[in-house]
C-alpha cells in the first residue's frame, strides 16, 4: 500500500515517467514526498526508494546533503534569516536574535505550538533587502524587527496562506508545458532509440573484422 496520496502517487509517477532511469527522478520526488509530510518521514524515504529502485539509505543520504530536505518534523512555517556579509552588516544577527525571541524558539528549533522553526542561512540572494527573510523558500522582505513581528502575526492569522503555503510545497500551479506525451509513446521511443544504437554498434563492430 502506497504511503503516498492518491493524487501525490500519481504526480510521482508521472515524474518517473519523465526519465529514462527512475533513480534520476530522486529529487523531484523526495519533494513531493516533503509536500505531502511536511518532512522526509521514514515512510516517504522508503517510498520513493520503492519508484526509483534504489534503498532507503541511499535515498536518505542524498537527501541529507540539500538544506531544502528536512529529515525530522519542522514547523508549519520554516523562518530563514541570512547572516551571511551584506545581511550581517545590515543588522542579521540582531534581527535572527529577535526571531528568536518572537517565535520563542532558538536557533534550530520549532515553536511549542509547532508553527515555526528558526533557522540562521546562508547567502539567500536578496541582498538589496538585508538582511534577508524567508518563510518556506519565499521571500518575505522583513528586515526590521517592526515587519517582522507584523509578518509573524499575519501567518498566524492566516493572511499569508495565499503567499506563503505550508512547508514542502515548492509550487501550487501544475506545469503544462513541457513533455507531453503518453507512457506508452515514451517507451515506444525509448525502445527504438536502444534499438537504434543496438544496430549502430553491431555495424561498428562488423566494420572492425
Amino acid at each position: 500500500m502506497s504511503h503516498f496520496r492518491a493524487d501525490i502517487r500519481q504526480r510521482a509517477e508521472e515524474l518517473v515517467a519523465l526519465y529514462p532511469r527512475k533513480r534520476s527522478a530522486l529529487l523531484p520526488l523526495l519533494h513531493l514526498a516533503q509536500e505531502q509530510d511536511g518532512y522526509l518521514s521514514d515512510d516517504g524515504i522508503a517510498e520513493v526508494a520503492s519508484l526509483t529502485d534504489t534503498s532507503p539509505a541511499d535515498v536518505r543520504g542524498t537527501a541529507s546533503f540539500y538544506d531544502m530536505f528536512h529529515l525530522e518534523p519542522v514547523g508549519r512555517y520554516v523562518v530563514g534569516v541570512c547572516t551571511n556579509i551584506a545581511c550581517l552588516l545590515g543588522g542579521g544577527e540582531e534581527l535572527l536574535e529577535h526571531a528568536s525571541s518572537t517565535l520563542g524558539c532558538a536557533v534550530g528549533a520549532t515553536s511549542s505550538d509547532g508553527l515555526f522553526t528558526l533557522e540562521e542561512t546562508e547567502c539567500l540572494a536578496d541582498c538589496n533587502h538585508a538582511p534577508c527573510v524567508q518563510v518556506n523558500h519565499r521571500y518575505v522582505r522583513t528586515t526590521t524587527p517592526e515587519t517582522f513581528d507584523a509578518m509573524v502575526q499575519d501567518l498566524r492569522e492566516g493572511r499569508l496562506d495565499h503567499e506563503v503555503p505550508s512547508h514542502g510545497t515548492l509550487i501550487r500551479v501544475k506545469r503544462q508545458g513541457g513533455l507531453r506525451a503518453t507512457k506508452d509513446d515514451v517507451a515506444a521511443e525509448r525502445a527504438a532509440a536502444l534499438a537504434a544504437r543496438a544496430a549502430r554498434a553491431e555495424a561498428a563492430a562488423q566494420e572492425t573484422t
